[in-house]
């Protein structure tokens, strides 16, 4: 039987998302440091779980089963239209693409020859663009070869570039549901930047647009309406201009965040040991 907690919100104001009377269950539990959630379209939510090195697969009214053994770090993760599951590998140090049939491509390992630091969080627009955050946090910061953390930026043909070399240590990463603002978090600065792209997913126009998030911020979702959802201390909530509309309480802390279910009304909280599920009067963006 799933564990119902209330989720108390806070700071409400007339144009927010009203969460009074939404519950949270628990969809899994018993994991040592749970991340990356991403719903496919194929109908059920997969989760890392990274000291246990593994990829969990979670589908509605079964239980949960491993997805991928040796997940090398595995950290943030996302589909695209195709099924396809893209993956950050902190220990590898490398970001990966994984078809239906199992095969894996690597897709960046290093720039301009040095190895990445420890890829962290991953985001796909509709047309193949790829955007991801490589900070180091612990013992990454012993064995980096980039003299920065960046935000890179992978074409549909491949190509490779960087977007931004933040001083503190991006982290989430989300898309606008056009798919033209790139929001990034930063979990040293308590920040969320964001960037305008154009058709070729060029990034520009670099501006903070949340600042003074109460606690370190994590992953980042949005929701049809183009809300930000922020995991820090709690999961934070604020309009795309960035004013806070309320709080979501969660019994552990949350780390990550991603939309789900058939309605996409599902808001699936990575939290530490377990995976949590808040009915949402409201449907996620995603880009497939």
């Amino acid at each position: 039987m799933r564990l119902v907690l209330s989720i108390v919100c806070l700071s409400l104001c007339a144009a927010a998302q009203d969460f009074a009377d939404v519950k949270i269950d628990k969809v899994a539990a018993g994991h040592a440091f749970t991340e990356g959630p991403a719903w496919s379209p194929q109908g059920y939510l997969v989760f890392s779980d990274i000291p246990n090195d593994k990829i969990f697969q979670w589908t509605p009214g079964q239980e949960t089963i491993i997805f991928r053994e040796d997940s090398k770090g595995a950290n943030g993760n996302k589909f695209d239209a195709q099924g396809r599951l893209y993956t950050c590998e902190s220990h590898s140090r490398r970001v990966t693409r994984t078809d239906k049939k199992g095969k894996v491509e690597v897709l960046a390992e290093r720039w301009q020859g040095k190895r990445l630091n420890a890829p962290n969080d991953i985001v796909i627009r509709k047309d193949g663009q790829i955007y991801f955050t490589d900070p180091a946090f612990g013992n990454q910061e012993d064995t980096r070869e980039l003299d920065f953390y960046g935000v890179f930026h992978i074409s549909h043909k491949g190509e490779m570039e960087v977007v931004s070399k933040p001083k503190g240590r991006p982290n989430g990463v989300a898309l606008s549901p056009n798919g033209r603002i790139l929001y990034v978090g930063n979990s040293d600065e308590r920040n969320v930047r964001a960037y305008d792209l154009d058709h070729n997913g060029a990034a520009s126009n670099e501006r903070v647009v949340i600042s003074g998030i109460d606690g370190v911020p994590d992953g980042i979702c949005v929701d049809e309406k183009g809300n930000l959802y922020v995991a820090a201390n709690r999961i934070e909530a604020f309009s795309p201009e960035g004013k806070h509309l309320g709080s979501i309480e969660v019994h552990e802390t949350p780390s990550n965040c991603a939309f789900g279910e058939a309605d996409l009304e599902s808001l699936f909280i990575t939290a530490r040991t377990s995976v949590y599920r808040a009915r949402l009067q409201v449907k996620g963006s995603v880009q497939y």
